[in-house]
């Protein structure tokens, strides 16, 4: 628990170091701040003083949390690994799934808790100086326009695979002890991000487009125009066919397909359009890369996280318990850059990597399922696996370390007991 003791210390720390800076900008006393008992009550004071952002303009006042805590769906331990406000997927319950992952098996990456929104009074502003026409929709009008389309893509958090930094590498991360489940593949739909910036009157100056959320930190990360504006860019109003689920940013979220899954803004309630770069806490201070290997770029703390990078996993327990004799093991392999080309095996220290067979679909961007057979004598065992996408991208053995533990894409060990 104590990576995510971290996580939470550094997401608090921040939202205190914003509050402060906005009550510095609105004039609020040092004293009158320090005076203020808790976020919410924080937060209170400064909409009265006038320090609001767009984003809290056009949001409703979302409820607080139930009885069910930080999610709304049903989070139990047969089927996901809680880790404070996230839940990981447990990946042997991928076995029983299709293609893609059902709505309630998919992991939840929350910062705080799940914001209850209420559909009625939800808005969506479009505005700043790289829009002509400051649009603001309601629910019911954003799901009357008509270009409504539907992808496959995963979304998967930029921290998947943070524990091996240390479980095979040998140095600890901050942040969340995710193996491999924060990753989940589903059916999209909504409309192009692009159309709902064309009819904001987009500008060919504009240059960076960024969505903020409303959940109670207003997460917000810019892309470039030029991201925003992929057909597969879309602005979500459904997964897998339903309604999108609270945990998973209802009543719409950004898809930013083959990125890191911050960048996938949920409960979207803003989006900023300049001719100028923008920054915030998200693409400056965090999801960026921090380490020896890595150097500061201009206000950026490190290099930003933009592409996803290759890995796979095993449809397996970990660690995992097999009876001895012929077994199909499977799993399934994903990349931010392309299609899966191809996908290797290894038992143990077997100096030979063995092709595993690709099923499909094979979809850019979501990803390749694969297995292959082994017969599996009594002990103990590990298996490995690394998969090369369409780009000539491969798994490597080790990846440098960064204080966040960022895209860890090294072939992991998945442990293995036979009797």
């Amino acid at each position: 628990m104590h990576g995510e003791r971290d996580e939470a210390s550094y997401e608090q720390a921040r939202r205190e170091e914003r509050l402060w800076r906005a009550a510095r900008e609105a004039g609020l006393p040092r004293r009158r701040f320090l005076q203020q008992a808790g976020v919410a009550v924080v937060g209170t004071a400064l909409g009265s003083c006038g320090g609001r952002a767009p984003a809290d303009r056009a949001a409703p006042a979302a409820a607080p949390p139930g009885a069910a805590g930080t999610f709304v769906k049903a989070v139990t331990e047969d089927r996901f690994i809680p880790l404070g406000t996230n839940a990981e997927m447990r990946w042997d319950q991928m076995a029983r799934q299709g293609y893609v992952v059902g709505n309630d098996l998919f992991f939840v990456r929350d910062h705080t808790s799940t914001p209850r929104i209420d559909p009625a009074t939800w808005r969506l502003v479009v505005s700043g100086s790289g829009v002509a026409r400051p649009l603001e929709l309601s629910y019911d009008e954003l799901l009357a326009l008509p270009a409504r389309t539907s992808v496959t893509r995963f979304v998967e958090c930029a921290g998947n695979g943070r524990a091996f930094f240390n479980d095979a590498q040998g140095e600890k991360a901050r942040g969340t002890q995710w193996r491999l489940g924060a990753i989940g593949v589903a059916e999209w739909t909504g409309v192009p991000l692009g159309e709902v910036l064309e009819r904001a009157g987009l500008k060919p100056t504009a240059r960076d487009v960024m969505p903020a959320g409303l959940d109670e930190l207003k997460v917000r990360r810019p892309i470039p125009v030029a991201k925003a504006l992929q057909d597969d860019t879309l602005l979500v109003f459904a997964m897998n066919g339903e309604p999108l689920p609270a945990d998973h940013g209802f009543p719409a979220r950004v898809l930013v397909p083959g990125w890191v899954g911050i960048a996938s803004i949920k409960w979207a309630g803003h989006i900023e359009v300049s001719e100028e770069p923008l920054f915030s806490d998200w693409n400056t201070g965090s999801y960026v890369l921090i380490g020896p290997a890595y150097q500061p770029e201009g206000r950026h703390k490190g290099p930003v996280l933009t592409s996803q990078v290759v890995k796979s996993a095993l449809e397996l327990a970990w660690p995992a318990s097999l009876a001895a004799g012929r077994h199909t093991i499977r799993g399934r392999s994903w990349s931010g850059q392309g299609r899966i080309a191809k996908v290797e095996y290894r038992i143990d220290d077997d100096p030979a990597w063995r092709p595993a067979q690709l099923h499909e679909p094979n979809i850019p961007m979501a990803w390749a399922r694969w297995s292959f057979t082994w017969d599996a004598p009594p002990g103990g065992h590990t298996i490995k696996v690394r998969a090369t996408d369409d780009q000539g991208s491969i798994q490597p053995d080790r990846v440098p370390f960064n204080e966040m533990g960022y895209l860890y894409s090294a072939i992991v060990a998945h442990p293995v007991s036979v009797a």
